[in-house]
């Protein structure tokens, strides 16, 4: 498929077909399965649904680092058996240190883009989605002992589950361009895209629960523990393509055969030289890095910003932090629904409907962050930060979609590259903060 964005994107809504079942008219749901509400008659909304709990564990499993550091170098005070009592803490990491330990893990991360969406296209994406969470699920539960040997031992962990999760993005594709059917795969992709945002809605307070009434280590046992049993239920539920499903009723198979044709992803050839001299291919790229360099940045300090700055408890700290991404999942929701509807309804083209929502989306974001630096307040930062974040879910109805858009063959390879290069900001920006941010200064 060509690369070129114009003409990929000019989409419209597909004729009906004279037999009636495969069609996609107006963006409604006519695959013979009854009210579109009744998602779960839809094997292809099964998927997505399994899809969101898949990202909610990868988020999960990523972020609970950023809530456990602070329990596991916070102050407390300890009384020997013979009466005295003395102020000590588990591990005496500087800033330095601990930035480093919350970017190791993309360090990993970065390396298994690319060759992730290429091993989806060869093996399929429901495989090496699975297999990618369930080996990150199993080094969370190794983590408590081996960081009371070395903290070096810590690094290697965050670098190796970095590097079993950095596929995760890039074959969740593989399986769109063989279960969404071209204008519902905005709302098919933020559902799925979601599980991040509510994994780090749940992870951020639980993990500031778990640290201060069981101890930090539980952080770790019981995320790793949640992410190995969603594994045994993806692997037996999901199939790389409807064909594969005996549970699909035969209208709903047609009817997404019929709306993607051909989506046999083993034979392709990516045209590497194209991907690299593409200016649709860049556009995405930028995008995404864009996006995520804010999203690592608060993912990684928001907690410790709210403990040393605005001065919340540790259990408050991660209510608080997980905020902002409770907005972002809601908003996620409704933002893919609409960007469906304005292209099924031929009120937006394609190419409108993802300029529109990832440049209004930046444009507002910048707005909200440069407000929130400048009132220093709880209430003032907390609310500019949750509209800043919030507002990132119509700049993922644009760019995150948009590989699916321009060449779903390749869909999965391309998610790939432009995640590589967004995976730069979570190595980057943690360690810059640690290095610029090295005097607590309260309000």
């Amino acid at each position: 498929m060509a690369l070129s964005l114009p003409h990929a994107h000019h989409m419209t809504p597909p004729v009906r077909k004279e037999n009636g079942v495969a069609s996609i008219l107006n963006g409604t749901d006519t695959d013979g399965l009854g009210a579109a509400w009744r998602f779960w008659h839809r094997r292809r909304y099964v998927v997505a649904f399994l899809a969101f709990l898949g990202f909610f564990n990868v988020y999960a499993l990523r972020v609970n680092l950023s809530v456990a550091i602070v329990a596991m170098t916070a102050s407390r005070n300890v009384t020997l058996s013979n009466g005295t009592t003395i102020t000590t803490r588990d591990f005496d990491w500087d800033s330095k240190m601990k930035g480093l330990l919350l970017s190791s893990f993309f360090y990993g991360y970065i390396v298994t883009q690319i060759p992730g969406g290429w091993l989806a296209a060869q093996v399929g994406g429901k495989r090496v989605f699975g297999v990618g969470i369930a080996v990150t699920a199993f080094f969370t539960l190794l983590t408590p002992p081996l960081t009371y040997v070395s903290v070096y031992l810590l690094l290697a962990v965050r670098v190796v589950e970095g590097l079993f999760e950095g596929v995760t993005y890039p074959c969740i594709h593989a399986l769109w361009a063989r279960w969404a059917p071209p204008l519902e795969r905005s709302r098919l992709a933020t559902l799925a895209f979601s599980g991040s945002y509510a994994g780090t809605v749940v992870s951020l307070p639980a993990s500031g629960y778990l640290a201060e009434q069981f101890g930090w280590p539980y952080v770790f046992y019981v995320f790793g523990s949640v992410g190995l049993i969603w594994f045994a239920i993806w692997w037996s539920v999901v199939k790389d393509g409807p064909e594969e499903d005996a549970r699909i009723s035969p209208e709903e198979l047609k009817y997404i055969q019929d709306s993607l044709g051909n989506t046999s992803l083993k034979d392709v050839v990516h045209p590497w030289g194209k991907f690299l001299l593409s200016p649709p291919v860049w556009s995405i790229v930028m995008a995404h890095f864009s996006e995520n360099w804010g999203f690592y940045t608060l993912l990684t300090q928001l907690p410790t910003f709210m403990k040393d700055t605005l001065k919340f408890e540790l259990e408050k700290t991660g209510v608080m932090s997980a905020l902002p991404y409770l907005v972002m999942a809601i908003v996620l929701q409704f933002a893919g629904h609409l960007a469906d509807w304005l292209r099924s309804s031929g009120i937006l083209t394609t190419t409108q409907v993802r300029k529109l929502f990832n440049c209004g989306a930046f444009i507002s974001q910048t707005v909200f962050m440069l407000l929130a630096a400048f009132l220093l307040t709880p209430a003032g930062a907390v609310t500019c930060l949750t509209i800043a974040v919030g507002l990132g879910a119509f700049a993922w109805s644009g760019f995150s979609v948009n590989h699916l858009d321009i060449a779903p063959q390749h869909a999965s390879v391309l998610m790939g590259l432009s995640n590589t290069v967004a995976t730069l900001p979570g190595m980057i920006s943690p360690v810059i903060t640690g290095y610029i941010v090295q005097n607590k200064v309260g309000l």
